[in-house]
C-alpha cells in the first residue's frame, strides 16, 4: 500500500494507454506554444492592448497551469508505470485543477460581458472597459475561482476513506476522490453542485444574457462586412465557451454509474477538458481572428 495514492488512469486498456502517452504529449506541446504566443503576442503588439487581449491573455495563462497541473504527471505515470501521487501531491493538484477550472468558468462569463460592451455599447466602450475595471474583473475571477476550490478541497479531504487509495482517474478530481469514501458523500455531492450552479451555471447565464443582446445588435448593423466582423470576433469565443462548459459539466455525469464503460467515458471527458480545450483555445482564436494573424505576420 503507497503512501499517497493510486492514479489508476487507463492502466485497464494498456494498448490505449501508449497511444495516449504519444498524442497528449503532442497535443501538451502544442497547447505549450500556442497559449504562450498569445500571452507574447498580445504584450508585444500594441494594436493587441485591449480589453479583449488583455482577458485572452488571462485564459491562455490559465490554461497553461490548467495542463501543467495534471498532464507532466500522467506522462510521468504511463511511462513509468509507477503510478503513485503523495497524500500532499494529489491535495495540491486537486486544488490548483479545480482552482484554474473555477477560474476559467467566471473569465469565460467576464469576456462574453466584454463583447456585450464591444457590440451594444461601441461608443461607450473605452469609457466602460478602463483598464482597472478589466483588472478588477480578472481579480475577481481568479479569487472566486480558487476561494471555491478551497472549500472543496477542504471537504473532499476531509472524508474517511478506509483504506480506500485507488483514484479512478489520471489526475486527483473531486468525483473521483468522493468515490473512495467509505461514508454517505451526500453532503459534499450537494456541496459539490451547489458550487456547479455558482461557478458553472450563473456564468453560463451571464454568457446566454451577453448572446442574446448580441445577436439583437448584431442582426441590427446595415452593412454585411460590420455584421460579419461582430459574428467573427463573437463566434469564437462562443465556440471556447461551448467545448469548454459542454465537456465540463458533462464530466459530473460518472459520478453516478459505476459501471467500467461509464468510468472511461468519465476519464475521456476529463482529458478533453483538461487537455484538448486548452490546446484548441489559441487555435479558435488565431485562426478566425484578423488582429492576432495581423500581429503574427507583423512579428515574422
Amino acid at each position: 500500500r503507497p503512501n499517497g495514492f493510486v492514479l489508476v488512469g487507463f492502466s485497464e486498456w494498456p494498448r490505449l494507454e501508449m497511444v495516449l502517452f504519444v498524442a497528449v504529449s503532442a497535443f501538451y506541446i502544442m497547447t505549450l506554444l500556442g497559449n504562450s504566443a498569445i500571452i507574447f503576442l498580445s504584450r508585444l503588439d500594441p494594436r493587441l492592448h485591449t480589453p479583449m487581449y488583455f482577458f485572452l491573455a488571462n485564459l491562455s495563462f490559465l490554461d497553461l497551469c490548467y495542463t501543467t497541473s495534471t498532464v507532466p504527471q500522467m506522462l510521468v505515470n504511463i511511462q513509468s508505470h509507477q503510478r503513485n501521487i503523495s497524500y500532499t501531491g494529489c491535495i495540491a493538484q486537486l486544488f490548483i485543477f479545480l482552482g484554474l477550472g473555477s477560474t476559467e468558468c467566471i473569465l469565460l462569463s467576464v469576456m462574453a460581458f466584454d463583447r456585450y460592451v464591444a457590440i451594444c455599447q461601441p461608443l461607450h466602450y473605452t469609457v466602460i472597459m478602463h483598464s482597472r475595471l478589466c483588472q478588477q474583473m480578472a481579480a475577481v475571477a481568479w479569487g472566486t475561482g480558487f476561494s471555491n476550490s478551497l472549500v472543496q478541497t477542504v471537504l473532499t479531504f476531509l472524508l474517511p476513506r478506509c483504506g480506500q487509495y485507488r483514484v479512478e482517474n489520471f489526475f486527483c478530481e473531486v468525483p473521483a476522490m468522493l468515490q473512495l469514501s467509505c461514508v454517505d458523500t451526500w453532503t459534499n455531492e450537494v456541496e459539490m453542485y451547489a458550487a456547479v450552479v455558482i461557478i458553472k451555471v450563473i456564468p453560463v447565464g451571464l454568457i446566454l444574457f451577453s448572446y442574446i443582446n448580441i445577436v439583437r445588435a448584431v442582426v441590427g448593423i446595415q452593412s454585411p462586412e460590420g455584421r460579419k466582423k461582430a459574428f467573427n470576433t463573437c463566434g469564437s469565443h462562443l465556440l471556447v465557451v461551448i467545448m469548454f462548459y459542454g465537456s465540463a459539466i458533462s464530466g459530473y455525469a460518472y459520478m453516478a454509474p459505476k459501471s467500467n464503460s461509464a468510468e472511461l467515458k468519465g476519464k475521456l471527458l476529463a482529458l478533453f477538458y483538461g487537455l484538448v480545450t486548452p490546446m484548441l483555445n489559441p487555435l479558435i482564436y488565431t485562426l478566425r481572428n484578423r488582429d492576432v494573424k495581423g500581429a503574427v505576420k507583423k512579428l515574422l
